[in-house]
């Protein structure tokens, strides 16, 4: 790849100057040179807005549903007053249609993230943000419209009621007139659409996206999805008139549409080769993601809908298209030098996931949504499955900061399950696997949240470092603490970030006041003699700063003011208004790291849990310890390499008196 990059030099400063002359003149989204990682060009989208270019229905949010309400009202009073016999085909079918259609594009999504967090096969190698996940959470509102236009014509339309399951002659109409007026007004309206003019005011919207998903291939403004339709309805209303129609054949028809839509803007190539060897005249029936991923990137070429010959015709077929294809189907596995190792929380974690609803994803797991307790027969197969089936760990996510490349692996395994007796072997069978996969890749280091040690002592020569983050999380903590503070609470002591924590403050003169006797003796242990002096054990006293990791059990006891410094992974499930609560420890990741769209649990947008930023450190400063077990990174050397690398605190610590809001 950097042997491509050097030679096409000449190639990308031509393209670069394309790409801020289209920007200046109001055209968007811009060229690309290919293979471009990570450079940010700039972007106008809908600079002049058009008519009907927000939906109608916009100012509803998530109950944007509603207004398939009356629709489906009137098929559950017909079905109770009349029953199932007054059911035609056309109308039993249109609302399961458009509940599979979601499924249909929720099954590319996730199929497509995984297979980009892998970066096998990849097309376009940049990165993806929030922004782009924002605009293209609407992607349900062609469904929704499609849906009502389907009520309507059902209803002003008497052949719709009369047309059977299926017809052979109406389907085969329907794929001819696809490939014929249809393909052929989408390629022209298409170039139209490339006109400043349009581009401006609609299709900008869509180009936004250089980096597409499948569900890019239907983010556009209101008024370019009503032609759309009229044009898509050129191969279904023709057979109806004639009598031929049938529901299966409109079903098929708009499932191939979903269908090459979500595979087209996929970004990776999965066509295979020998297709096109077999058949070739094949490659001008069917275009590749590599072939449509180009007129994002070249904006000017590969205009046809899913089949090129039009662009073949009118010569506007991008030259690179068949190089690009060949060298996206070569491309390798990545090998990332940093894994952070997880697994699902709750339930709905698995929503959460890269590979979930990126709508969800894409905020902090405790903003919910209304429809989430639908889903909760999809969450429990998924974790039914798992458990059964899930016999590794797999890649949810990909991220890059400077030179170095993260990947994100997932257990097929909840929390739950990790405090059953029975599942411990399976679990410590499931890390050690992904612990001999990642050292056999050549990984610098791998974050796990536990059972390091064991590991470290079973293959002394490992060459991955294990990491379980707790010095750079008890660093965190400790820079949360407020500047003059004399007193401080531990609510709970049973972790090594609590214990280190515990032992830091005292070294520093800070007394840490218990009310366990049995912690406190455990912790009395540990504590340098010179300083144990400053480990105090009493139920009457109760300091202004409290921490630990059972904030959630103690805080009732907690006077008016507390200020509360958890120290465990797991956000608090109650919270006090007379109190002020910091986060987990956790730091704002710095603007350089690529490929940020999801949150991680319950944090907020680019903010990273201190646990897997400490693996991300390990391989930036060429750490060669395992941090595992009773062994931990240097405090203050790990805090140090933090702010160096651009990862900053969330709360800036202030005087104990000084009224700052934390």
């Amino acid at each position: 790849m950097r042997c491509f990059l050097q030679c096409k030099q000449s190639m990308q400063i031509k393209c670069y100057r394309r790409a801020y002359q289209l920007a200046w003149s109001g055209e968007g989204a811009a060229c690309l040179p290919l293979g471009q990682r990570g450079k940010t060009l700039p972007i106008t989208m809908a600079t002049r807005p058009g008519p009907l270019t927000e939906w109608p229905w916009q100012w509803m949010g998530d109950y944007k549903y509603l207004v398939l309400a009356p629709a489906a009202m009137h098929t559950a009073h017909r079905l109770a007053t009349k029953g199932w016999g007054d059911f035609d085909p056309a109308y039993t079918f249109m609302l399961p249609t458009l509940l599979l259609r979601m499924i249909h594009n929720q099954i590319w999504i996730s199929l497509s993230r995984y297979q980009t967090a892998r970066r096998k096969h990849l097309i376009v190698d940049r990165s993806l943000d929030f922004e782009q996940v924002d605009r293209e959470r609407s992607w349900d509102d062609q469904i929704i419209l499609n849906g009502l236009l389907f009520y309507l014509g059902y209803a002003i339309i008497p052949n719709f009621r009369l047309m059977p399951v299926w017809r052979t002659n109406g389907a085969l109409i329907t794929i001819l007139l696809h490939m014929g007026p249809v393909e052929f007004l989408y390629y022209w309206f298409h170039r139209a659409l490339h006109h400043h003019f349009l581009y401006s005011r609609y299709h900008s919207h869509h180009h936004a996206s250089i980096v597409t998903e499948p569900i890019t291939s239907v983010i556009h403004p209101f008024a370019e999805h009503l032609a759309y339709f009229l044009l898509f309805s050129i191969s279904v209303l023709p057979p109806i008139f004639m009598g031929c129609g049938s529901v299966l054949a409109g079903v098929l028809y708009i499932t191939y549409i979903d269908f090459m839509n979500n595979m087209g803007h996929c970004n990776f190539e999965l066509m295979p080769k020998w297709m096109f060897q077999t058949f070739p005249p094949l490659k001008y029936l069917i275009y590749t993601p590599s072939f449509h991923s180009l007129h994002h990137t070249q904006f000017r070429t590969n205009y046809s809908l899913f089949m090129p010959f039009y662009d073949y015709i009118y010569n506007t077929t991008d030259s690179s298209s068949d190089e690009l294809y060949e060298r996206s189907l070569k491309g390798t596995e990545e090998t990332p030098d940093i894994v952070h190792l997880t697994h699902m929380t709750s339930l709905k974690s698995m929503y959460h996931l890269r590979i979930g609803i990126a709508s969800i994803s894409s905020k902090p797991c405790n903003d919910s949504v209304w429809y989430m307790w639908m889903l909760w027969p999809v969450a429990w197969l998924s974790m039914v499955l798992a458990w059964i089936y899930g016999s590794s760990a797999f890649v949810v996510e990909r991220l890059k900061l400077k030179k170095f490349n993260m990947q994100i692996w997932a257990l097929p395994r909840y929390n739950f399950q990790y405090g059953l007796s029975w599942e411990r072997k399976s679990i410590n069978n499931l890390i050690e696997k992904a612990i001999l996969d990642a050292d056999e890749r050549g990984v610098k280091a791998e974050q796990l949240n536990g059972s390091g040690e064991l590991f470290a002592k079973k293959y002394p020569r490992l060459r991955v470092r294990l990491i379980d983050g707790s010095g750079l999380a008890t660093a965190v903590v400790l820079n949360s603490i407020p500047f003059g503070t004399k007193q401080v609470f531990l609510c709970g002591s049973n972790s090594k970030v609590t214990h280190a924590t515990a032992i830091a403050l005292c070294q520093r003169g800070v007394q840490v006041i218990l009310n366990q006797e049995k912690e406190y003796g455990m912790l009395k242990l540990r504590v340098p003699e010179g300083r144990a002096i400053y480990l105090k054990f009493s139920n009457d006293e109760t300091p202004q700063i409290w921490i630990g990791d059972s904030i959630d059990d103690a805080q009732g006891r907690a006077p008016k003011g507390t200020i509360f410094i958890p120290t465990s992974q797991f956000p608090l499930k109650k919270a006090r208004k007379d109190c002020t609560y910091l986060s987990n420890p956790a730091m704002k990741i710095p603007e350089t790291m690529q490929n940020v769209h999801t949150c991680e649990n319950w944090l907020p947008r680019r903010v990273m849990s201190a646990w897997r930023i400490a693996g991300i450190l390990h391989a930036l400063e060429g750490w060669e310890m395992h941090e595992c077990g009773d062994d931990m990174m240097n405090i203050e050397k790990t805090w140090s390499a933090a702010i160096k690398h651009g990862f900053k605190p969330l709360t800036k610590p202030c005087s104990l008196n000084s009224g700052t809001d934390l």
